[in-house]
């Protein structure tokens, strides 16, 4: 058996995406989101040739009052299907956008090995956040 390496310089993107409808407390299925990502995927795939992998895992996020669970989208750059780095990120907060306006997230972090960029798209704070 021939076994080959490739290598790539270290690249990783962690998105972290809440599992509330909005500020409504009313929870999405992961395997809702997880259809979605594939759809996402699938397109990428057919119209520009990019392969996205994504590795998911639980999570929660506590801010003061607030306790949501969340799940991880930790993001490569894939040796059998390399992206330059410019165009991953651009591709990532792309797919971000698109999970943002599907799954009503106000606000989502992206945490890059060089940077951590938020999207937002309102200044409203979940009321269970207590200052």
């Amino acid at each position: 058996m021939n076994i080959t390496k490739k290598t790539l310089k270290p690249f990783s993107a962690k998105v972290t995406l809440g599992l509330e409808l909005g500020y409504t407390e009313k929870l999405i299925e992961k395997t809702e989101i997880i259809q979605y990502l594939q759809k996402i995927q699938k397109d990428l795939i057919l119209t520009e040739n990019i392969y996205l992998s994504v590795s998911i895992s639980d999570t929660n996020i506590v801010m003061s009052g607030q306790i949501e669970p969340h799940i991880l989208l930790s993001f490569i750059n894939y040796p059998k299907f390399p992206l330059k780095p410019e165009k991953l990120k651009k591709e990532i907060e792309k797919l971000t956008k698109q999970l943002m306006r599907k799954f009503k997230q106000n606000r989502i972090v992206i945490e890059y090995l060089d940077e951590t960029v938020m999207l937002e798209q309102s200044e409203e704070i979940d009321n269970r956040i207590k200052q």
